[in-house]
């Protein structure tokens, strides 16, 4: 690792990390606004669920709010270039910025035991398509009508349909 700081603040202005060996090709630079890593294909092999051990920002909010199981790549930073709809831009690390968090008695109507469990989706929009620098999410579920009202069921004068 390479440490370059400002002259006049001394505070770090880059840092650029090197292969040991190969000529010591720079793997990754980073700066205010620039991550420039050798090989962005990490980010999208295998969804990127290998780097989401890494991924701790909802970890405060774990006994209040719930997340389904992410299995989509990083959503953010996408190029906005129309031709290149799956490179990420070199300004930020990627990072799954676009999420859909619910209450745990949200996620129990959603994954009840009666529902198909495939028929709920949680994914992106437009994967290889350019949608500007974030790549939407969206969760897809069936509910049954009247769930989670337990009394709603019991109206004489009406049907629920």
């Amino acid at each position: 690792m390479q440490t370059i700081r400002a002259a006049d603040t001394n505070e770090v202005d880059k840092l650029i990390f090197r292969e040991v060996d190969n000529d010591r090709k720079v793997v990754l630079q980073l700066e205010k606004k620039l991550f420039d890593y050798i090989n962005q294909d990490v980010f999208r092999e295998n969804n990127g669920i290998q780097l989401l051990e890494y991924d701790r920002e909802l970890s405060v909010f774990k006994d209040r709010l719930h997340e389904l199981q992410i299995s989509f790549p990083p959503s953010y930073p996408y190029s906005e270039d129309s031709s290149q709809g799956k490179q990420y831009m070199n300004t930020r690390c990627p990072a799954w910025c676009d999420r859909i968090l619910m209450s745990y008695s949200a996620k129990d109507l959603i994954l009840k035991p009666e529902n198909d469990e495939k028929a709920v989706v949680y994914d992106n929009i437009g994967p290889n398509v350019c949608m500007g620098d974030h790549k939407p999410v969206f969760l897809s579920f069936q509910i049954a009508a009247g769930a989670g009202k337990p009394i709603a069921n019991k109206h004489k004068c009406c049907v629920v349909q």
